[in-house]
């Protein structure tokens, strides 16, 4: 069985420089002094670069640290993205994601490999696939330098499945590259719920039948380097507490335990967007690890 650290989200962009360290001071109080260096933080401090020391004062003072990351993420900031021109900019911001956690002390972060938008219609799957890797090509080097992990994402897109994102693994062989997994999404692909609409049905649209699975968790755990653990229905990505869902808990969690590469357990509960209360938050992820 593997031990990792706890580490929780929260929506950030809903604080200001007042109400952030109370809200991390809330973590504290029930148990958990480990978060997550957000997107949304991640943007703010490649807008403000002072905004990284007010961070840092507001971590001091609650006695809280950031232990996972998660880059910035669009259709315009992933890793797939195939129009020439737009490239260079994506790049360096994801360097600069990779920068800034590390300036952190975060050996972690996930991102995107990216999605299927119409803007990218007229470039085949293979094309996507091709420019992730010509991304990594160019950022797996910094990544190793500043010893921080990338852990690309399984979302409900095909250009995630397990399939790509282990083909990806495979090509690099790099133990600065990893999975995310994420149990909602998982959730979302893991099988037939014959609904009309879907987050799946909608990634799918243009590629055909959604190929469900139910083993991605099987499939992936090899190669997991950090979790995003959140609960729905099925239909969409709710982002909820575990057990307002329908996802078999038991199941996920003893698995996740036996993942050889894991770095830590992420509560991806988004709490002001699903009204989940921190000390419901903390008391559910910390009796599940």
């Amino acid at each position: 069985m593997h031990t990792a650290p706890l580490t929780c989200l929260f929506d950030f962009e809903h604080t200001n420089d007042k109400t952030r360290p109370y809200v991390m001071q809330e973590f504290a109080v029930n148990g958990v002094t480990n978060l997550v260096l957000t997107d949304t933080l991640i943007s703010e401090i490649m807008k403000n670069p002072n905004f990284a020391r007010k961070l840092r004062d507001d971590l001091n003072n609650t006695g809280t640290r950031f232990v996972d990351a998660h880059a910035p993420f669009g259709p315009n900031e992933d890793l797939n993205v195939p129009i020439p021109e737009l490239r260079p900019i994506m790049l360096e911001r994801l360097k600069l994601a990779l920068r800034i956690t590390a300036d952190f002390g975060v050996d972690s972060i996930a991102v995107h490999v990216g999605n299927t938008p119409e803007c990218f219609a007229a470039y085949s799957l293979d094309d996507l696939h091709r420019a992730i890797i010509q991304s990594l090509e160019e950022l797996l080097p910094l990544a190793e330098r500043l010893g921080v992990t990338i852990a690309i994402e399984n979302i409900w897109f095909p250009t995630s499945t397990p399939e790509k994102l282990l083909d990806l693994i495979a090509h690099f062989r790099s133990e600065h590259l990893g999975v995310c997994f994420d149990s909602g999404h998982a959730n979302l692909m893991a099988l037939e719920r014959h609904f009309e609409v879907s987050a799946p049905i909608n990634g799918w649209k243009r590629f055909g039948p959604v190929p469900y699975d139910d083993k991605i968790l099987e499939k992936l755990l090899p190669e997991i380097t950090t979790c995003h653990l959140h609960d729905n229905d099925g239909q969409n990505d709710q982002h909820l507490l575990p057990g307002r869902g329908n996802i078999d808990w038991q199941h996920c969690m003893t698995l996740l335990k036996q993942a050889p590469r894991l770095k830590c357990y992420q509560s991806e509960v988004i709490p002001v967007r699903t009204n989940a209360s921190i000390a419901d938050v903390c008391r559910t992820f910390l009796a599940m690890v």
